[in-house]
């Protein structure tokens, strides 16, 4: 995708939709403006089914360590 960026044609595509872009802003500000807090309303479920991917299973506690060491002991010290 990067190098896609660096050629002639993604250029032009990334002007075009800056254009596109700055027209919408610009020409159709109250229906741009109109439509933001249902985007929001949109982005929540989506932030929530994809920002928690590095959550893993929260199944008994498997893959979770660190969990139960004392505060007083640095982290990556084993219990005796």
């Amino acid at each position: 995708m990067r190098a896609f960026l660096h050629t002639r044609t993604g250029f032009i595509v990334l002007a075009c939709l800056a254009i596109v872009a700055f027209y919408l802003v610009t020409s159709h500000s109250a229906h741009v403006f109109g439509v933001l807090p249902y985007l929001l309303l949109l982005l929540c479920p989506l932030l929530h089914l994809f920002g928690h991917g590095a959550h893993g299973d929260h199944g008994e506690g498997a893959g979770h360590t660190g969990h139960h060491t004392s505060p007083a002991q640095p982290p990556g010290a084993q219990e005796q």
